[in-house]
């Protein structure tokens, strides 16, 4: 997912979407449809196509910009070919219908290597499946342009060339977790180091780089991968996820012995990282040493450029932001005007909201300590932090985004 850029395929609302879809119905069978509506759906920067059964039929919803939106209702009749046709092109068993299945379409749209991965599962009304659209690969982003304020970036980069420790990237799913672990990856990309990915699935194919996916079904997983990969010499290691305590001790281990670690992980925030390790069961010498960098991120909506107007805030929404109420009258925000060209929601496209926490020596000492994760804020907001409230804000500010859009963000995963 291109997940700081805007989109691309704005000229195609909602509702023409929906009207070609209707249009083609009546005249093709579903697999136009289906292959028709894939593509739009990548040209728009969705990320998701869910396919819900209902007591009438199918209902097709796009997730665009983090929220799912309607674009087409399918008549019973119609249902039960349309999912039969995505579940050939995946590879599943199409007379299964009441067990869950994965599936893969490989390299079958837009005529590129961009891949579907595919999820069914049994409901009331029949079979639902969930396409998840992988990003284009040959686009991948530069860390830059996800939406690191300039000191962030500095501290990110410093990190992330670091000759050993571990990097993580934390938060919600959806968050754009992967994709700036993958642009610290490109960063670090060069002829002269050993690049070594362990992922579930591999989500973008980089070029120079030993990319490993997982496999379940023969019992090679991260840990497995994990130690095979430390016998074959390598410089950089990215883990796509420490889910487990046996997967984060490897890791930090490798980190303390001359590899740069880049994963993800699901905390709340920066030094709620800290609290994860010590549940994992990592002794807190390990946690000082081994990890060097934490970045919590939200993925927050930008004003559609498009369409929006400036508006002058009230008190109370000068009060929320830190701004000088007396002067509201001077003070100029932007909103966005919901529109065709944006799905009516006057947003489009989203940047990447960052809190980035260096391990400094008083951080180290704060972790040796046993101290608690307020205790370990504290520090790091008095060495200069800026929290995700505090960018977010900024944004705001600056007119990239909306209040209301800083408080959905900071309020989903709490």
């Amino acid at each position: 997912m291109n997940s700081a850029s805007g989109n691309p395929g704005g000229e195609i609302s909602q509702k023409a979407l929906g009207e070609e879809l209707r249009e083609l119905v009546d005249v093709v069978g579903p697999g136009p449809l289906v292959d028709l509506l894939m593509e739009r759906s990548f040209q728009l920067n969705a990320t998701d196509i869910h396919f819900d059964p209902t007591e009438t039929g199918l209902r097709v919803r796009l997730r665009v910009d983090g929220l799912l939106h309607d674009v087409l209702d399918l008549s019973p009749d119609l249902m039960q070919h349309v999912i039969s046709r995505i579940k050939l092109m995946a590879n599943m068993d199409i007379t299964e219908r009441r067990q869950a299945q994965d599936g893969h379409i490989a390299n079958a749209v837009l005529k590129n290597q961009r891949d579907v991965r595919v999820g069914s599962g049994p409901t009331i009304h029949g079979e639902r499946l969930v396409l998840r659209l992988m990003p284009d690969h040959s686009r991948l982003n530069d860390l830059g342009e996800l939406g690191f304020e300039k000191d962030q970036m500095e501290i990110v980069q410093k990190y992330a060339k670091a000759s050993y420790g571990m990097m993580l990237s934390v938060g919600p799913v959806g968050s754009g977790k992967s994709t700036t672990m993958y642009s610290c990856l490109e960063l670090l990309n060069s002829t002269d180091k050993s690049l070594v990915t362990i992922e579930d699935p591999v989500e973008s194919r980089m070029n120079g780089v030993n990319q490993i996916q997982v496999d379940s079904k023969i019992e090679f997983g991260f840990v497995e991968a994990l130690r095979g990969v430390l016998r074959q010499d390598p410089n950089v290691m990215m883990i796509g996820e420490i889910r487990d305590p046996e997967t984060a001790h490897i890791g930090c281990r490798a980190a303390l012995t001359g590899v740069s670690v880049l994963s993800t992980l699901h905390a709340n925030d920066t030094t709620s990282t800290i609290d994860v390790f010590r549940e994992f069961g990592i002794p807190p010498m390990f946690i000082a040493d081994s990890v060097n960098c934490i970045i919590s991120q939200r993925l927050m909506r930008k004003v559609c450029k498009d369409s929006q107007e400036k508006y002058k805030p009230d008190e109370a929404t000068c009060q929320m932001l830190g701004l000088d109420a007396s002067k509201a009258g001077k003070i100029e925000l932007v909103r966005g005007i919901p529109s065709e060209s944006n799905f009516h929601t006057g947003y489009s496209g989203r940047t990447g909201v960052f809190e980035v926490l260096p391990v400094t020596d008083r951080i180290r000492d704060g972790i040796l300590k046993g101290k608690s994760h307020s205790e370990l804020r504290e520090i790091a907001k008095k060495d200069g932090m800026r929290t995700l409230e505090d960018v977010a804000r900024d944004k705001v500010v600056r007119g990239e985004s909306t209040i209301e859009e800083m408080h959905r963000i900071l309020t989903t995963f709490n």
